[in-house]
């Protein structure tokens, strides 16, 4: 990394009512680069642009049920980006995006481990050494047989990477999910801060870093939720899906893993109220979900789902993507004001 972009972000004046605020947006994509304040944008699937030169934009593979949005973070103040060592960063006084890939050529537990190390050395050296939320994004997320399956390896591979073991306190929000067609290409993106934010865990499962030996020789290592320390920031919700305790439920009914998924976003709601009594007692319009569905068959079925089972002011993008057991069919993940 480059010295400059730590010594600029050094001399940002730290406001407290920092915040970021997430929207889905049918826009030219330049029309949204062209606001100084939009600290990321993404596309999804095959109608995208594939990529930019503005570091700013990053470009997700997973194709979407119908014409996709561009989902927007956008901050109160100037934003300042660049590239550094592969690295695409933008950044505002107390909150940075970043993303970096790296290469998969079938080692995905190589591929998360330098992934991570890379991710650890800039974060200590940016200024925003916190992590809030983490997204990773990987080819045949489930396959491969025992502890070769490649979730697993990924696992490993991120706790490599890292390189040595967080306290439950420090994991951030993250989604793990699997591309249905090859692209030979780990994917990390993330949301860091100055602050720490408050780890969440849901009442309703087990901790995932207390997962028992037989999900893996290596826990996963992340948070349910996370509540930044900024009281303006949404609460940020890790991939979520039809697990009660540590099992899988329902595998022989879509509708009713939807409907423990929802459940299980309610209690990660209603813990968080519990700490934060402002946020909203229920799924809105402030609620921007992502909706990741196994079968590319199934997407027009779960999209009628949420029809039936969200009010219709929620945003939602659904996306064929593979989570990461074989026997669930969606996972849900997104923020919440």
């Amino acid at each position: 990394m480059r010295a400059p972009m730590h010594a600029l972000n050094d001399s940002l004046p730290h406001p407290a009512a920092a915040s970021v605020r997430v929207a889905y947006r049918h826009a030219p994509l330049d029309m949204l680069l062209a606001d100084p304040c939009l600290l990321a944008v993404f596309g999804f699937g095959d109608a995208a642009p594939a990529q930019h030169d503005d570091p700013r934009y990053l470009h997700v593979a997973l194709q979407a049920l119908g014409t996709a949005p561009f989902e927007c973070w956008s901050v109160a103040g100037n934003v300042r980006h660049g590239r550094d060592d592969g690295i695409a960063w933008s950044a505002d006084a107390t909150l940075q995006f970043g993303a970096l890939e790296v290469a998969d050529d079938g080692d995905v537990e190589a591929a998360s481990a330098q992934a991570y190390q890379r991710l650890q050395a800039w974060l200590a050296a940016s200024g925003y050494p916190h992590p809030l939320r983490l997204w990773n994004y990987m080819d045949a997320i489930t396959e491969g047989e025992g502890d070769g399956e490649r979730y697993r390896r990924f696992c490993v591979g991120r706790a490599r990477g890292i390189g040595r073991e967080l306290a439950p306190a420090e994991l951030p929000a993250a989604t793990a999910i699997g591309d249905p067609r090859r692209s030979g290409r780990f994917q990390l993106y993330w949301l860091a801060a100055r602050a720490a934010g408050t780890a969440l865990e849901n009442p309703r499962q087990t901790q995932a870093w207390r997962y028992p030996r037989q999900y893996g020789p290596q826990a996963p290592g992340f948070a349910r939720a996370m509540l930044p320390a900024n009281e303006s920031m949404p609460l940020l919700l890790s991939g979520t899906a039809a697990v009660v305790g540590h099992a899988s439920q329902h595998g022989d009914s879509l509708a009713a893993q939807l409907d423990e998924t929802l459940a299980n976003l309610d209690s990660l709601v209603a813990t968080a109220r519990a700490l934060r009594p402002g946020l909203a007692a229920r799924l809105g319009a402030g609620s921007p979900l992502k909706v990741y569905v196994r079968d590319a068959d199934a997407l027009a079925q779960v999209a009628a789902l949420l029809d039936q089972r969200l009010p219709p002011m929620v945003p939602r993008l659904v996306l064929h993507g593979h989570v990461c057991r074989r026997e669930l069919a969606v996972e849900i993940d997104g923020v919440h004001a």
